[in-house]
């Protein structure tokens, strides 16, 4: 069984399977991006709540991964030749999972990259953008109630991105035309939560984006993501 004792963060949420990915997360629009990748590469991982109520990613085992404090984080038991590895931030460990396996990216230079810029849209604009609109709209509604420019100033800019991907998706299945890769992956869940979790289909307009709707729908069907979207799962 792999040594995982030079990662602190196994302390406290020890590994039952040492010899399998450790997944570290919540079954947020960004934790779920790589429950989702998982699922789709047929990795054999184990899943670990994190969880905000009690400050998890706080805790000095958790930022002993990483220091940031974010979730999602992963230890790899098998990295590159064949030690253990411990990954931060969703955008690196898609794009880790996707090498390793050769799944979920191009394998020509230039699609690999075009892929990588559209998960870089997601991580600068998308995700930012569409998690400070819910800030606003919903969590801090009270706070800015005599001042609509916060909310507006968010939800305009991810409009914006909506229609950056319209015209992207545009006679397109996938980000990547016939491919579906890790830039899905990294984009569809904020789409989703700024309905689901942030309540904002109809303040962000989603009817006038047919094809990121249509997109959208058919990321949340493949089975892989039914199952990713979930895990790891809520206390009841």
């Amino acid at each position: 069984m792999a040594d995982l004792s030079a990662f602190p963060i196994t302390t406290r949420w020890p590994a039952a399977n040492a010899d399998i990915i450790q997944l570290y997360s919540l079954p947020t629009p960004n934790g779920v991006k790589i429950s989702i990748a998982l699922e789709e590469l047929g990795l054999a991982y184990e899943p670990h709540l994190i969880s905000f109520s009690t400050n998890d990613q706080k805790s000095p085992e958790f930022v002993s991964l990483n220091p940031n404090g974010r979730i999602p984080a992963i230890i790899d038991p098998n990295g590159p030749d064949g030690k253990p590895i411990g990954i931060f931030e969703s955008g690196a460990i898609l794009l880790y999972l996707a090498e390793k396996t050769g799944k979920l990216i191009p394998t020509d230079a230039a699609g690999r990259y075009e892929t990588i810029q559209w998960v870089f849209f997601q991580m600068a604009g998308v995700g930012p953008m569409f998690g400070q609109f819910g800030h606003f709209y919903k969590f801090a509604a009270d706070k800015v109630a005599n001042n609509a420019y916060p909310m507006e100033r968010y939800r305009d800019e991810s409009k914006r991105l909506l229609s950056v991907l319209e015209g992207r998706l545009q006679d397109r299945q996938w980000i990547m035309g016939d491919l579906y890769t890790i830039a899905d992956i990294a984009t569809f869940p904020w789409l989703r939560g700024a309905d689901v979790f942030y309540g904002g289909r109809e303040v962000l307009d989603y009817k006038s984006f047919p094809a990121v709707m249509a997109w959208l729908e058919r990321c949340i069907a493949r089975p892989a993501s039914e199952k990713g979207l979930n895990i790891p799962q809520r206390p009841a």
